[in-house]
């Protein structure tokens, strides 16, 4: 009988019997993280995290991404990102890309509180569905990142003849200039290294899930409604201790979560998931404080000058104003 439960519990992602944190509470996080028994941490984050930087999300109704693109005439939102779409109409995307292009943002609080992790030797990984690269900026590098969605980072010619590779520099004149990138070589389209509705998704990320979710001791969801797959499907494959889920509060997608990502809040039977229900940049502000952390986030996020004689609110209205 254990053999079969333990069975389920992997192939289904319903946790096995192993109860990490004496209670579901972020305070009870932050105490397994500073036990010594979290060393493997990974997030899985979307555009949530990237929204206080001025980078929409997609699917927020009124300000997401998808509800304003009107202005490129297209037959529906999602055809933006659509690789068929792109190959015979590539002028909305590259109009698009000029409006979010990276370099043009600064990251947030999330971004610095993954780096810290790192920092502190805890981060095994960083899923990320976000192209805007603000994982990179913040300082991590390619090895801690999985960058399902692709990336701006490195483009490439279309053609399958071809494939010639350019880099961020080279896209970034051609997009500036308003010209449509077309290869030196061929002269095909060239598409930053993207995942583009109707490809597929970089081979590493399907390699890298194997090693990494297997030792995982923390998962971090944040910033992200798991609707899109496969990356949605990485939390059916966490089954070993603690699960943590910062969502913003006005997302209404929070409530379809449940057992069939694998994740159990509030039943009868929970015992490892935690669902902290605010803002990702307040969420990450509260369990560095709890961690001890938080003087060192400031200072990582204001560039060494947070002055601790403030208040946490000055400090915070003091840190949005340097940011922005």
């Amino acid at each position: 009988v254990d053999f079969l439960r333990n069975l389920f519990s992997s192939t289904l992602g319903l946790g096995s019997a192993d109860k990490v944190l004496d209670e579901l509470t972020l305070d009870a996080v932050a105490r397994y993280i500073k036990s010594g028994k979290c060393k493997n941490i990974i997030c899985m984050v979307g555009a949530g995290i990237s929204t206080s930087a001025g980078i929409p999300d997609f699917r927020s109704p009124g300000t997401g991404l998808y509800a304003n693109l009107r202005k490129y005439d297209l037959p529906y939102p999602e055809a933006i990102f659509q690789i068929d779409y792109f190959k015979k109409h590539p002028e909305p995307f590259f109009a698009l890309a000029k409006e979010l292009y990276p370099g043009q943002f600064k990251p947030t609080i999330c971004h610095y509180f993954m780096k810290l992790l790192k920092d502190k030797g805890h981060l095994r990984r960083c899923y990320t569905q976000n192209i805007d690269t603000l994982e990179r900026v913040a300082g991590l590098e390619g090895e801690d990142l999985i960058e399902a969605h692709g990336t701006f980072y490195t483009s490439h010619c279309v053609s399958f003849c071809c494939r010639k590779e350019y880099n961020l520099d080279w896209m970034k004149d051609k997009i500036f200039s308003d010209d449509i990138p077309r290869c030196d070589k061929c002269n095909s389209l060239v598409k930053p290294d993207i995942v583009f509705f109707g490809e597929n998704l970089p081979v590493r990320f399907f390699t890298s899930m194997k090693m990494d979710f297997p030792c995982c001791d923390l998962l971090i969801v944040m910033g992200t409604s798991l609707q899109v797959q496969p990356f949605a499907g990485l939390v059916g494959r966490y089954c070993r201790s603690s699960f943590i889920f910062l969502k913003t509060i006005a997302d209404p997608l929070f409530g379809l979560l449940g057992f069939g990502g694998g994740m159990d809040f509030d039943s009868d039977k929970a015992y490892r998931d935690v669902a902290h229900i605010s803002t990702c940049d307040e969420g990450c502000l509260a369990l560095a404080e709890l961690l001890g952390w938080k003087v060192r986030l400031y200072s990582m996020l204001i560039g060494g000058s947070f002055n601790s004689r403030k208040s946490p609110a000055s400090c915070l209205s003091s840190l949005y104003a340097k940011l922005s």
